[in-house]
């Protein structure tokens, strides 16, 4: 990939991610007091996103170029090849982009914690988990914290789900003394 290409990416992440955080500027109007506003977790992600966009814009800006068959070698070729990431599956990429559509549609009509819970063991396992006791650990634990973060320490109202969906969800959070 040519040096242009390497550097304009990550630069192009950074803009993209500050356009979006000024973009967010109205959010918080509502917000009585010490509260964390709507605008809080966005911004904390675009923030994020910004910074890691940076600063792989500069590790690929300080990284040697590859040279020109044509041209004298400056850097040694063999230890540029020895970086070079495995091929990316597309049909793993494109799975993982469908997980994360229907994590998003269906969200509002099963609820967060089962939405959430069925999104992160199936994305690991994508991924390659394929133990058991991992997968039930991570989601069970990954969910029940980002129910604890979002609704306890946020105060945001998650998707609670329909009709009987809605019912678990309640009983759910009981359970866990979120309400």
């Amino acid at each position: 990939m040519r040096f242009g290409r390497r550097v304009a990416a990550p630069l192009g992440g950074v803009l993209v991610s500050a356009g979006l955080l000024l973009d967010t500027r109205g959010l918080d109007q509502l917000v009585r007091g010490d509260q964390l506003g709507p605008g809080f977790w966005p911004r904390l992600v675009l923030a994020g996103l910004g910074l890691t966009c940076l600063v792989k814009g500069i590790v690929e800006w300080r990284r040697p170029r590859a040279v020109d068959p044509g041209e004298p070698a400056m850097v040694d070729t063999r230890a540029l090849e020895a970086e070079r990431l495995p091929e990316l599956s597309r049909r793993k990429l494109a799975t993982a982009i469908a997980l994360i559509i229907l994590y998003v549609l269906a969200t509002p009509a099963v609820g967060f914690a089962p939405a959430t819970l069925t999104f992160i063991a199936a994305f690991m396992y994508l991924c390659g988990t394929r133990s058991l006791a991992v997968l039930a650990a991570n989601t069970v634990v990954g969910t029940i914290l980002l129910l604890y973060l979002f609704i306890k320490l946020v105060y945001l109202p998650l998707p609670k789900g329909e009709g009987p969906f809605e019912a678990v969800s309640l009983a759910l959070y009981r359970a866990l003394g979120i309400f």
